[in-house]
Parts: C-alpha cells; structure tokens; sequence
C-alpha cells in the first residue's frame, strides 16, 4: 500500500488525537484499529487508549469528589476545595507532559516504512 503517510506521522496523529479529544481519538483510534493492517499502527493505538483511559478515570474521580463535597457547607474556604484544586492542575500537568513524551518519542522514533516498501519491492522482483 502506497500511502503518503508514513507510519511515524500515523502515530503522531493518532498520540495528538488523544490528547485533544476523547471523540477526535475515537474517530482516529477506531479507524485505525478496524481498517489497518499494521500491526505496529495498531499497538500504538492500544498504547494510546490504555493511557486515555487513564486520564479518564482520573478526571471522573475528580468530578465525583468534587460533586459530593460542594454539597457541604462552606466547601469552597475548605481544604478539601483545595485538594480538588491542586489535584485538578497536577492531573492536567500530567496530562500534558504525558502526551507531549508520547509524541515526541514517536517524533525521534526510527521510521522503517521506506525500508520495508524497498523489502516489498525486492521481494517481487525476485
């Protein structure tokens, strides 16, 4: 298959698409899974969603503490708002730095896609 992309960028995009949206990693993610053939493409993309998932957990134990303790009184001079305001930037840190890592070692990663279609390419000549 002749593609413009080659796998390097494939999961770059699928690492960007992650961390910008659930629904855009959704789209990305489940092509990749359903219609590729490389499996490579398709470990990233599980590599990608366990990390998701993740952040997602994160976010939603978050939320959940965050509803239950504003039905106190005088929740938001408390420490408990406090806890939920540190905790709420050190997971968005995170999940910045997380990301940003992914994408760069996909960006540093050595792309074999040239080296393999001259394999192909070989192999059919012989």
């Amino acid at each position: 298959m002749n593609s413009k992309w080659s796998k390097k960028w494939k999961s770059i995009f699928i690492w960007a698409s992650a961390y910008i949206s659930y629904i855009a990693f959704a789209l990305v993610g489940g092509y990749t899974i359903v219609k590729t053939d490389d499996e490579e493409l398709k470990k990233e993309t599980k590599k990608a969603l366990i990390v998701v998932l993740i952040f997602a957990a994160i976010s939603a134990f978050l939320s959940v503490f965050y509803a239950i303790m504003s039905m106190k009184d005088n929740y938001y001079s408390s420490g408990a708002y406090d806890f939920y305001n540190v905790m709420t930037s050190l997971k968005n840190i995170a999940n910045i730095v997380t990301f940003a890592v992914f994408i760069i070692l996909q960006f540093f990663k050595k792309d074999n896609t040239q080296s393999e279609e001259k394999i192909e390419e070989n192999a059919k000549e012989n």
